[in-house]
């Protein structure tokens, strides 16, 4: 059965947004005298969420300051969101390529820091939908969010695929029952996507290698 849906994840897929998300995690855990996060640090550290990023950097020491931080880093990133953050190379060319296909955003991010800052880079018309981490109950690696997205649209899994980055944009399409392909440019290295159906290096791969799903 041919595609009729593509599923993709936002940070380090469509965009590089290291740069902004190092600099609002810095500000955000200036106050507490952490050490200083470098861009590949962030990188290793994001995809669950940033709720679970903070928890993470902040250890059993600090939780207590967990909610206090977790407000530092929207306030900044909120108004710092495409500062550095630009499209990967061939993203905006392929979405207009994929013009017949349904695509959505499914993001660990909110979902109104991941609108606006798809909305600031011209690139929110290219979707139907735009889903973040508080869009429904669970958030990738679940599946979750993949089968509400289905049923949103209304197309059975074998007419979806999931273009991702990580180990969760895989896991939650395989859970799911839809086809996955996987980025080699973003910010999981490549052999934590090695399940993954297809992997491609540029985001213009993507339309010839849907033909080996439609049965081209």
């Amino acid at each position: 059965m041919k595609i009729k849906l593509i599923i993709f994840d936002l940070d380090g897929t469509l965009v590089n947004s290291s740069v902004d998300i190092t600099n609002a995690l810095n500000y955000a855990i200036g106050p507490y005298g952490l050490e200083e996060l470098t861009i590949a640090g962030t990188i290793s550290l994001v995809g669950e969420g940033v709720t679970s990023l903070i928890g993470k950097l902040l250890g059993q020491s600090a939780a207590e300051q967990k909610d206090v931080v977790l407000k530092r880093f929207l306030d900044y990133y909120s108004g710092h969101l495409t500062d550095f953050t630009l499209p990967y190379p061939g993203v905006r060319e392929t979405l207009e390529m994929l013009g017949d296909y349904r695509k959505a955003v499914i993001s660990n991010k909110r979902t109104d820091l991941s609108r606006r800052l798809l909305e600031d880079l011209g690139l929110s018309d290219y979707f139907e939908f735009i889903w973040g981490s508080d869009s429904v109950t669970e958030k990738k690696p679940s599946p979750v969010p993949v089968l509400e997205m289905l049923k949103k649209v209304g197309c059975g899994s074998e007419e979806a695929v999931i273009v991702g980055d990580s180990n969760f944009d895989i896991e939650a399409g395989r859970a799911a029952g839809v086809r996955t392909v996987a980025v080699s440019y973003g910010f999981r290295d490549a052999s934590l996507l090695k399940d993954a159906d297809i992997i491609i290096d540029n985001m213009l791969e993507l339309p010839s290698r849907l033909e080996v799903f439609n049965g081209v």
